[in-house]
């Protein structure tokens, strides 16, 4: 299909957003990428600059966490889409790999959860990482080496754990979040406008090269004032973002590593997907800032570390092939409560068809 194909198939009608979601998603012929924005080279018309808060942190504050001064970010909005805010890799030469360190070998630990404990003991999926490594280390000296927990890890949930079944969060199903993130989160969005920003819960997604993320609105949180981070490290990715109804036409976008995306206010609540991983060039493996190294030196208050060659060498194994997306979201407005009771609306029998479609693909929320 051609670009002028694409655009006729997504005219106003029924379900706009799925027909475009099929045409990106197509494997044979692949789709053409011609209408996707790419926000590292933007010359497109519904593309404008983004004025941040440069003087909300400090360079060094900032840099503690990996990111250049907020003066040099690049940051756009998309007419239309009030309240969108992408901001192109605004991270150090380096530090990319901490946090893809951060996302494969540390926030699948336990107490956090994770798709495989769905059909798997807490024993079996306890430490992911050492269980996948030696396995991973002889996949060049096997043609048919089975596939390791890493391979097999679709989500991860961090401090308040989102339900899959419920679509909802709980006061009893909470776990600390990691400071790090919250540190990193609390400063983006603060160069954002949204100073105070509390991070309470996370949600991974791991995409291998031939994964998706259904059409679908987050809106569990209970409140929808404060915005939704969404991180991007590995392989490039095609974001759709729609209207608050899916008969309205979406807009494509690239995701590239260490880009950032802030949905808050009216485009808080809009349809979104994510139809395709799309296939690095030959030859080119890796994007080229997970390439790098970190440049500066590390302090002791930083909290971004190095890391080391035998880690670095199964995380760039890993993401020849793969995708990993952090959202980070507040769940409860400052010095609001959790209902006294949350119930699910779905039977018991949808709860657990739900359950297990969960479990099995991880992302596949409305295809």
């Amino acid at each position: 299909m051609t670009a002028k194909m694409a655009a006729s198939i997504v005219e106003h009608g029924e379900d706009a957003f799925r027909k475009l979601f099929k045409f990106y998603r197509r494997r044979n012929p692949p789709p053409d990428f011609s209408e996707v924005i790419n926000f590292s080279k933007p010359c497109n018309d519904k593309v404008f600059p983004c004025v941040l808060n440069s003087t909300s942190l400090s360079e060094d504050d900032v840099s503690k966490a990996g990111l250049q001064p907020i003066k040099d970010w690049r940051a756009f909005g998309l007419h239309g889409y009030p309240g969108f805010i992408f901001i192109s890799n605004p991270f150090l030469p380096g530090s990319q790999q901490f946090w893809v360190k951060q996302c494969l070998k540390s926030y699948p630990q336990k107490p956090n959860v994770c798709n495989l404990d769905m059909h798997m003991s807490s024993m079996e999926t306890d430490n992911i990482w050492e269980r996948s490594v030696d396995a991973i280390q002889r996949k060049g000296s096997r043609k048919r080496e089975p596939k390791t927990l890493l391979e097999k890890l679709r989500w991860v949930t961090l401090g308040y754990h989102y339900d899959w079944n419920s679509k909802t969060y709980s006061p009893e199903h909470y776990t600390p979040f990691p400071k790090e993130l919250h540190s990193l989160s609390h400063k983006v969005a603060a160069a954002c406008g949204f100073s105070g920003f509390d991070a309470e819960a996370g949600i991974l997604n791991y995409y291998r090269s031939d994964s998706s993320l259904g059409i679908h609105v987050d809106e569990s949180e209970l409140d929808h004032t404060r915005p939704l981070l969404s991180y991007s490290f590995g392989q490039t990715a095609v974001f759709l973002l729609g209207g608050t109804k899916r008969e309205e036409r979406p807009t494509a976008l690239f995701m590239h590593s260490g880009d950032i995306m802030v949905m808050s206010g009216p485009s808080r609540l809009r349809y979104h997907a994510v139809p395709c991983i799309v296939p690095s060039h030959t030859g080119n493996l890796l994007p080229p800032g997970l390439c790098q190294r970190l440049e500066t030196e590390i302090q002791s208050e930083d909290i971004i570390q190095s890391v080391s060659q035998e880690d670095w060498e199964i995380c760039s194994w890993y993401l020849q092939t793969s995708r990993v997306n952090v959202t980070v979201r507040q769940v409860l407005a400052s010095g609001q409560s959790f209902p006294a009771t949350q119930t699910s609306q779905m039977s018991e029998e949808e709860s657990q068809l739900n359950k297990k479609r969960k479990s099995e693909s991880g992302y596949e929320r409305d295809t």
